[in-house]
């Protein structure tokens, strides 16, 4: 019924969760949220939200890559932001990536994210 998809192209999880989990009715591929570690040191790459949000991305096309998708697959994100003063920057990295067609999202202030981090983001792909 569902695949857990690990990879080591994105950090592995902190907690009671997968990187993400391939659902085979429907082939959908929901991404738990990803935070800026660095997957080979599982330290916390970048001070501003846009550095931040930068690693964010490349651990979702890490965990993309590992289904079998890349970021044209994705229908849904959602951003958390410990900071809404950090939208602009963080959507003008988020949108290098999505260049064309980009999925649904949601964006909501957050009072705090593991490991003290200024993004998070979580995805829902189609595969």
């Amino acid at each position: 019924m569902k695949e857990i998809v690990k990879t080591k192209d994105a950090p592995g999880a902190i907690g009671p969760y997968s990187q993400a989990v391939k659902v085979k009715c429907g082939e959908l591929l929901y991404i738990s949220g990803q935070i800026p570690l660095d997957p080979e040191t599982m330290e916390i790459v970048g001070k501003t939200a846009s550095e931040q949000c930068q690693r964010v991305m490349q651990n979702l096309s890490g965990v993309l890559a590992a289904a079998g998708a890349d970021f044209s697959n994705v229908i849904k994100t959602t951003i958390y932001l410990t900071d809404m003063n950090d939208f602009g920057p963080v959507n003008d990295m988020y949108s290098t990536y999505f260049t064309s067609n980009p999925p649904a999202r949601a964006c909501v202030e957050v009072s705090r994210l593991p490991k003290d981090v200024k993004v998070e983001i979580e995805a829902i792909a189609v595969l």
